[in-house]
């Protein structure tokens, strides 16, 4: 049963992380610098406390080479959350980056020099398109959702347009970064919970410049309506337990259990499919029968991996 409960947790606390995020940016889409930061010291002090040592333990793998990294890391994680301010729905937030694939075969095509099966580049095209569906129908709701005014929705549609570019970016990014990590994995060995410490640690700093953003949500958060959090019986702004829930529920966190990597974007993309039906129209199941497809072709051990389980 320990199988099992393990993909039970993938699931509940994966799909969980994916609705407090979708409850935090519905009310403040701008909130993502307030999500990233206590995204990364949650990170930092875990790591800091249990792999780190309380940094008695020395880095496995160069700090220089962790910098590059965690430049990359930064640059994503915060272009990915400000998308949210840019006419961005979190339906096509979350399915937008679900191409991460799209970008890492491209990028393993041009760098690596990879060559993949007929089965991979068939989930490649499935993925593509229903990503170019959901985007497609997501312009129609930014025309469609502005003022009457001509002007408010050529204004609104260019923040969307932006907004598109600067998740295409994040995308190519995270994908340059994979490539990264990869061959500092096969040069100094795998140590992947010291490359999340370190990615989430040395960035910190970075907030510095994000402080005033941030110091305005918060403001906000303290504003909202009190939540009674259920056992505890403590009374909490209720922006402040999202904030919380989707911190400790994360995916980097589920990320950390290899066994459920292959069913953890199966799991994204259902509970993704869920929130985001709503919004999109009867159109959306294309897309997210294209993306299950995809899984299922590319993680050809997913389909494998099920049965065995119970």
């Amino acid at each position: 049963m320990r199988p099992a409960f393990a993909v039970g947790l993938v699931f509940a606390g994966c799909c969980s992380n994916v609705i407090f995020l979708e409850l935090l940016a519905r009310k403040h889409p701008g909130c993502g610098n307030i999500v990233t930061f206590a995204q990364f010291l949650f990170i930092a002090v875990e790591g800091f406390l249990f792999e780190a040592d309380l940094g008695r333990k020395p880095p496995a793998i160069p700090i220089r080479y962790y910098a590059v990294m965690v430049t990359m890391f930064f640059t994503v994680s915060v272009v990915n959350n400000y998308a949210l301010n840019l006419n961005i729905a979190m339906p096509l937030h979350m399915i937008f980056r679900s191409g991460s694939l799209i970008a890492n075969m491209i990028l393993g095509i041009i760098i690596l020099k990879k060559r993949y099966s007929i089965f991979k580049y068939t989930s490649i095209a499935l993925v593509s398109a229903g990503i170019f569906i959901c985007t497609f129908m997501s312009a129609k709701q930014v025309t469609s959702q502005s003022s009457v005014g001509e002007n408010d929705g050529f204004q609104a549609f260019a923040w969307w347009l932006l907004g598109i570019g600067a998740l295409t970016f994040a995308l190519l990014m995270s994908a340059r970064m994979g490539i990264f990590q990869e061959t500092l994995y096969k040069q100094f060995g795998k140590h992947s919970k010291e490359a999340l410490f370190y990615n989430h640690a040395l960035p910190l700093p970075g907030f510095i410049f994000l402080a005033s953003d941030i110091y305005d949500h918060a403001v906000l958060f303290n504003k909202s309506e009190l939540y009674q959090v259920p056992v505890v019986g403590v009374t909490v702004p209720i922006m402040w337990f999202y904030l919380l829930m989707n911190v400790i529920t994360q995916e980097q966190e589920a990320e950390r259990h290899s066994q459920g990597v292959p069913l953890q974007r199966a799991k994204g993309q259902w509970c993704n499919g869920s929130l985001s039906l709503r919004d999109q129209g009867g159109m959306h199941w294309w897309n997210e029968g294209a993306r299950w497809l995809n899984t299922s072709l590319w993680h050809g051990q997913f389909v494998i991996f099920l049965p065995g389980l119970f």
